[in-house]
């Protein structure tokens, strides 16, 4: 892998987005960036700094009951969830205080959650937090579980992403197609970067990429 180039969010210079740029296979698409949130996941400094700056983008929310964390995204949902209910975003829960947790995927890749931890997203008003949004295909199998066990989704903060909504949920994010605007993902079947015999780099996924 080449060496990273950053990008600082305007509000907080300690949110880094890095990436590089190549040819690289995710689970749902082919991609010309590869974004690096490990730090961002991991790193105490960087994942207060996303977390809080994301918080900003959803203090004038009613009601967040539960943060459903995607890809690994828990340490920074903690420093969110701290940040809202500072900032005097309610929560319904009996205890007052909002529920952070992450999925479990069965093996046909469906998001579920067991027994006894079904009261996280029941009757409760969920956001949802993912490191990035391309395809949406993550994001789709979310909305669909939290519907099925009677949740109301409310919003989806993301440190990047290229959507602005998704089945009409809204998508508030730190970076964008305008930091990256050559950024692109293609269909495994239609991917130029194949069709010009362009090399793969790395098979990415929310835990890393591996080198081929």
């Amino acid at each position: 892998m080449q060496s990273y180039k950053k990008l600082e969010y305007s509000r907080n210079n300690d949110v880094i987005l890095r990436y590089t740029k190549g040819h690289f296979i995710t689970p749902h698409s082919h991609v010309n960036y590869f974004l690096d949130m490990c730090d961002t996941k991991a790193r105490m400094k960087e994942a207060r700094a996303a977390g809080e700056s994301l918080a900003e983008l959803f203090l004038a929310s009613d009601v967040i009951d539960t943060i459903l964390c995607l890809d690994g995204m828990e340490v920074v949902g903690s420093y969110l969830a701290n940040k809202l209910t500072e900032g005097g975003v309610i929560s319904m829960n009996s205890h007052k205080t909002m529920y952070i947790t992450g999925p479990e995927v069965n093996p046909t890749g469906q998001i579920m959650f067991r027994d006894n931890n079904q009261h996280m997203i029941n009757n409760k008003k969920v956001l949802i937090l993912i490191d990035s949004v391309t395809t949406g295909g993550t994001l789709q199998s979310a909305l669909e579980s939290i519907r099925f066990y009677k949740g109301e989704p409310v919003g989806i903060a993301a440190v990047f992403s290229i959507a602005t909504q998704i089945q009409g949920v809204p998508i508030r994010s730190l970076f964008s197609v305008h930091d990256l605007p050559d950024y692109a993902s293609y269909s495994p079947d239609a991917c130029p970067l194949c069709n010009d015999g362009v090399a793969v780099d790395a098979i990415c996924n929310g835990f890393g990429y591996s080198t081929i």
